[in-house]
């Protein structure tokens, strides 16, 4: 599998580092009524959900068999919600931000939804292959 497949996810990647590494101050300010559908907790599902689908694309396209993508693409899902943890981690040194572990759910529960998405994708795609 080539590497340039990854080049996408590498760049997604780099993208929400930058962004979790902003100081508050540089984030923009909302009206205070936007604050009760919890925009940030979308922000950070669809910024997970976007890297957990972006890596694992390229497998998803793969001719593996569906037993080993569906491996990879449970140890893609976890390794994205460590890499939210780590986020909520680093977020403790910058300038106005704090750990929240609520974000981090959402981390998770974005790169959980693309799991599960791709999951039934490849089952759809087998059946209609017999």
């Amino acid at each position: 599998m080539s590497l340039i497949k990854f080049v996408p996810a590498v760049i997604w990647f780099i993208i929400v580092l930058v962004l979790i590494c902003l100081p508050k101050t540089d984030l923009p300010q909302v009206d205070a009524w936007i604050y009760s559908i919890y925009p940030d907790k979308w922000v950070h599902a669809i910024m997970f959900g976007v890297m957990g689908w972006l890596f694992i694309l390229p497998f998803h396209k793969s001719d593996w068999d569906k037993k080993r993508k569906s491996r990879l693409f449970i140890l893609i899902t976890c390794l994205v919600s460590v890499w939210g943890f780590i986020t909520e981690c680093i977020q403790l040194f910058v300038p106005g931000r704090e750990f929240d572990l609520l974000d981090w759910g959402a981390d998770t529960l974005g790169a959980v939804i693309v799991l599960l998405l791709i999951r039934k994708s490849v089952g759809k795609s087998q059946k209609q292959s017999l």
